[in-house]
């Protein structure tokens, strides 16, 4: 768990609460995976045996409002969640249609139309790219699925 979420909790002044803390810790060991709150919810309870699911759903919601972590909805219909980036950074994601992979796309191609957008006298405030096709592993099992 970072020092800057424990500040961010006590600038809006939010307590570090045992449930909050033990989520955190779930979020740091899992960095790299999108996890939905049942996935969070069923690691705190090894530690934790006592918290509920609703818990779990109210920090969530918590932490995306305090910019702590991100929510994602992918194609499965639930949400999923992940820390936001330190330096503001907000990577993507492109998910394998044959095996559900979900891959974190680091380049920000976005970047440039921000500025080009800002300039033009628009505020941009965030944006979001899911990208859907079929990962290395699958076109190579699958004889190089066809192209468009």
């Amino acid at each position: 768990m970072s020092k800057t979420h424990r500040q961010t909790l006590n600038r809006h002044q939010y307590k570090l609460t045992t449930q909050r803390k033990a989520i955190l810790e779930v979020l740091d060991r899992t960095r790299g995976t999108h996890m939905t709150a049942e996935d969070i919810y069923n690691e705190v309870r090894k530690l934790h045996p006592k918290i509920g699911i609703a818990t779990v759903y109210r920090t969530l919601e918590l932490f995306t409002r305090l910019q702590i972590v991100h929510k994602n909805m992918f194609d499965e219909g639930k949400f999923r969640y992940e820390f936001c980036e330190d330096d503001g950074h907000y990577h993507h994601h492109f998910l394998c249609n044959d095996c559900g992979a979900i891959i974190e796309v680091e380049e920000d191609y976005l970047n440039h139309l921000e500025v080009e957008l800002e300039r033009q006298g628009y505020r941009v405030t965030d944006h979001n790219v899911q990208l859907f096709g079929y990962c290395p592993d699958c076109c190579r099992k699958n004889g190089s699925l066809s192209k468009r």
